[in-house]
């Protein structure tokens, strides 16, 4: 099962109300796999993530550390896969384990481990339209298997975020 949409976000408030709706909706496994380039709200995004799921503690991103665990009412595992060299160095880290059924994994840089993620999840594709307001981005997504199909669906409807 797949589900697919388009959104467009207004600006970092945007961005971070779509994450908290994730959050608040989140289950157990959630997946959540980031992709865009260098500021295009990945981390402001996650951080909303944080911040639907109860997580008191400052969020940012692990680039150097590659994963910081955070407690609220599941447990977030933010993963940054910037300096990660190919797929086998996550695995190798321990950033891939049986740990992520159990909370919720959002994973910046995640086209990075293409063909090592899990197969269901939900996928955000930040973009920076040309001749925009530099704030303005395009949400594309993709939700693959069911939860995450249902995750999407509650998720984008109560974020208040435009669909495109």
């Amino acid at each position: 099962m797949m589900a697919s949409g388009l959104l467009t976000s207004d600006g970092p408030d945007d961005t971070s109300a779509l994450g908290r709706a994730i959050g608040r909706h989140a289950t157990p496994g959630t997946v959540v796999a980031l992709i865009g380039e260098l500021g295009a709200g990945k981390t402001v995004l996650a951080k909303g993530v944080a911040d639907g799921l109860g997580v008191r503690t400052v969020v940012n991103s692990p680039t150097f550390v590659l994963m910081n665990e955070h407690l609220g009412r599941l447990r977030l595992h933010h993963v940054d896969a910037y300096r990660l060299s190919d797929p086998a160095d996550a695995l190798a880290a321990g950033l891939l384990d049986d740990r992520l059924a159990m909370g919720v994994a959002v994973i910046e840089w995640a086209d990075r481990l293409d063909g090592w993620l899990p197969e269901e999840r939900l996928e955000i594709r930040l973009d920076t339209p040309a001749g925009l307001n530099p704030d303005v981005r395009t949400i594309a997504w993709r939700a693959i298997g069911e939860a995450h199909e249902r995750l999407a669906s509650a998720a984008f409807t109560d974020s208040g975020v435009e669909p495109a």
